[in-house]
């Protein structure tokens, strides 16, 4: 190995951390330190809100965690429980308890003002309710949980889903910046020299 190509492979192995260059590297969600710190954030938020709200999940914190990061991945209730070994209602469940309504919102069946506005001016029954919206017995069941968490996350002001947000988006700036840190120290080594391909 000539004294140019050396000096290449140092500044490699200095900007990515691999001790090889023929190491894969692949793109994770940050270091294992920063891993650490964006999974620690969020469980202070996760158990501050078990601590203030009516959770109905029995999961624990450190999976909620879990739920937590496979909704912002944009993974299904279905794909994080197959993750978890849960069923795909315990997730749903856990989910809604987080205040992540957003898909059920997007695909609500069903007028989920009306229903929400039913549910705080009384307290009709779930047949009642299905006459007067259109829909299933069934249907409202299962929507008045999302209505009630609508009302929550109005009364909280949306604050819970903003600090997850902020927390994910201080991981993505991390993993962004690393990204260029890699790229620059490599154009950096590369600058002025040509590069042969031929092995």
């Amino acid at each position: 190995m000539d004294e140019k190509t050396q000096e290449l492979r140092d500044i490699f192995i200095d900007v990515t951390d691999g001790d090889t260059v023929t190491e894969t590297q692949e793109a994770g969600h940050g270091s294992l330190a920063t891993d650490a710190e964006i999974d620690e954030r969020l469980h202070d938020v996760v158990a501050t809100m078990r601590e203030k709200l009516d959770f109905e999940s029995d999961l624990d914190t450190e999976t909620l965690v879990r739920v937590v990061r496979g909704f912002y991945a944009g993974d299904t209730d279905a794909e994080i429980a197959a993750e978890l070994d849960r069923p795909t209602e315990a997730v749903t469940e856990a989910r809604r308890d987080l205040h992540l309504v957003q898909t059920d919102v997007e695909d609500a069946p069903l007028d989920l003002d009306a229903l929400r506005r039913a549910i705080e001016t009384g307290d009709p029954s779930d047949a009642d309710l299905a006459d007067d919206l259109g829909a299933d017995p069934e249907t409202v069941a299962d929507y008045r949980r999302v209505a009630r968490v609508q009302s929550e996350i109005r009364a909280v002001n949306d604050q819970y889903r903003g600090e997850f947000e902020a927390v994910l988006q201080d991981r993505e700036l991390a993993e962004r910046l690393t990204t260029a840190a890699q790229e620059d120290g490599l154009e950096d080594a590369t600058e002025g020299q040509e590069t042969n391909t031929n092995l």
